[in-house]
């Protein structure tokens, strides 16, 4: 398979079956190549970048200062199915809740109409999310300088940003 990224759609079949994956340099192809297979961890772990630019960051809260109950979220995920709003993250609390989601066939306009009826709306438009897996000082450095940052969750090992530029 010739490819500089693999989509991780074309990776399940082989995740599901735990087939090993072997990748191999196509600049440099006598070189040796790479088995990637569950439970090998990668050496060393470098910080691995995804870039999804032209986001949305939308945030709701009630509008009677009431909490985000999970029938809330149940129908803003119905709604954003129904309009084709391609969710990529989500941040939640008891009187919140954000999301960064790709708007492709333009239809966020319709949906945050509906929205407001029911809750308070804050959104930025042309945001960009940067993943970084396996992040480090260096890597979180790198994304947010010079930017804005609007939202930011760290687990383990992967950074989620969203910044305005």
């Amino acid at each position: 398979m010739e490819a500089s990224v693999i989509h991780p759609k074309t990776l399940q079949p082989l995740q599901r079956k735990e087939i090993p994956l072997f990748v191999k340099s196509f600049i440099n192809p006598l070189l040796p190549g790479t088995s990637v297979s569950k439970g090998a961890d990668l050496e060393p772990q470098l910080p691995c970048y995804i870039i999804k630019k032209n986001q949305l960051l939308l945030s709701l809260s009630s509008l009677d200062f009431s909490f985000i109950m999970e029938e809330h979220i149940s129908e803003i995920f119905a709604l954003f199915h129904k309009h084709k709003l391609k969710v990529n993250l989500i941040q939640n609390s008891a009187i919140s809740f954000s999301v960064c989601i790709e708007d492709k066939f333009g239809n966020f306009e319709e949906v945050k109409n509906i929205l407001a009826k029911k809750f308070k709306i804050s959104f930025n438009e042309n945001v960009s999310l940067y993943t970084i897996r396996h992040f480090d000082e260096k890597a979180r450095e790198i994304v947010e300088t010079n930017k804005t940052v609007l939202l930011k969750q760290i687990s383990r090992e992967t950074l989620q940003v969203v910044t305005k530029e």
